[in-house]
């Protein structure tokens, strides 16, 4: 039945700034890209090297994000990596805030925690 992710969707505050941290920042590939007059609102399809993407939107009065993280719902979205000291180091570089690498204590695979800039969650995770 299932057989994969196909993406996960992000509604952003401030859609430019959300656009260069996806693909300047974090590299994704921008896939399509469009304006939907009708509601005002960006609509940003961005890819990742295994297929799977992410789509950025703006809509104008979204309601915040109740409470950091444990809101109900979507808790955070993990991306894959080789080598998560370095990657963390990459986007450290960068000017991205990441708490210290861990190890998984059930995988023994080490892992990290950064946000995007609306807050949103993400973590690396070592593949």
């Amino acid at each position: 039945m299932l057989k994969a992710i196909h993406h996960a969707a992000i509604i952003c505050s401030d859609y430019p700034r959300s656009k260069h941290f996806y693909t300047a920042i974090l590299g994704l590939a921008v896939l399509a890209e469009h304006y939907r007059e009708a509601r005002d609102s960006w609509k940003l399809d961005l890819a990742l090297p295994d297929g799977s993407q992410l789509e950025l939107f703006s809509f104008n009065h979204a309601p915040q994000r109740p409470s950091y993280p444990e809101a109900q719902g979507l808790r955070h979205l993990a991306f894959v990596v080789d080598d998560v000291a370095a990657a963390a180091k990459w986007l450290q570089d960068q000017g991205v805030a990441v708490e210290p690498v861990r190890i998984d204590p059930y995988t023994g695979k080490a892992f990290t925690f950064f946000a995007d800039p609306d807050q949103l969650p993400l973590e690396l995770y070592q593949g």
